[in-house]
């Protein structure tokens, strides 16, 4: 398992679940490119994998998945950095409250990012994987996109929008040899969530809230499947979630 030779690309690789699962796959032999917006949060994520020893098999930059000109550089970037890509992990996404708070531009930056920037490093990662026919496209959704939370419609209504392309695309592009897997989470203890860490980390242990590792064990499980094999849609909860 300390051998997956793989080139991954994650999306907001820098926190929460992306960043675990960074460090996980590049802890079992994978090259990792992950991308965030902000420097602080990239260079603690590098520091960690220096600490785990695992600095040579992850690099990564700022850039904001919600601007076209930013994608545009997140692959160039990748290309030096990995050559072909065999994963793509769509991961960056922002939690939001429903339409009656914010404003206009809010609800865009909201929408460019959680759903946008998916569909955008997606068809970008399908020109590159499409060459090879094969790879796979793993898109962390959330189970908000069932339980369809009141107080959260924006946030829904963009995860909702994650569960349809998920599906649509797997049929577009499964006869070119890629995979799409669609992993949707409950409650996980992440920058995302309104508690303290301290809350968080109580949830955790009461069993009513995951932790990004989990989420990073399960892409690990996904990606480890035989080609024959796809695993389309995954979803996780906590134990005493009740949704």
């Amino acid at each position: 398992m300390e051998n997956m030779q793989k080139n991954i690309l994650i999306t907001g690789g820098t926190t929460g679940i992306g960043r675990a699962t960074a460090l996980l796959l590049a802890a079992k032999g994978a090259k990792v490119f992950i991308f965030g917006r902000h420097e602080n949060e990239l260079n603690d994520t590098l520091s960690d994998a220096r600490k785990a020893g695992v600095e040579k098999n992850i690099t990564g930059i700022t850039a904001d998945v919600s601007r076209e000109s930013d994608v545009a550089y997140v692959f160039e970037k990748a290309d030096e950095a990995l050559g072909d890509i065999d994963v793509l992990i769509n991961n960056a996404a922002l939690g939001y409250a429903g339409i009656m708070s914010g404003n206009y531009s809010d609800w865009q930056y909201i929408i460019n990012t959680n759903l946008l920037g998916y569909v955008a490093c997606a068809a970008e990662a399908i020109k590159r994987m499409r060459r090879n026919s094969s790879g796979h496209i793993i898109n962390i959704g959330s189970m908000s996109a069932e339980t369809k939370e009141k107080g959260s419609s924006l946030y829904v209504a963009t995860k909702s929008a994650i569960k349809g392309l998920s599906q649509s695309l797997r049929k577009e592009v499964n006869p070119l040899g890629i995979k799409v897997t669609l992993i949707e989470p409950g409650a996980v203890g992440t920058d995302m969530q309104p508690q303290s860490p301290e809350e968080q980390r109580e949830k955790e242990t009461n069993l009513e809230m995951l932790k990004a590792e989990d989420i990073a064990a399960c892409v690990l499980y996904v990606l480890t499947q035989p080609q024959r094999c796809d695993l389309v849609e995954i979803q996780i909860r906590p134990h005493l979630q009740m949704i």
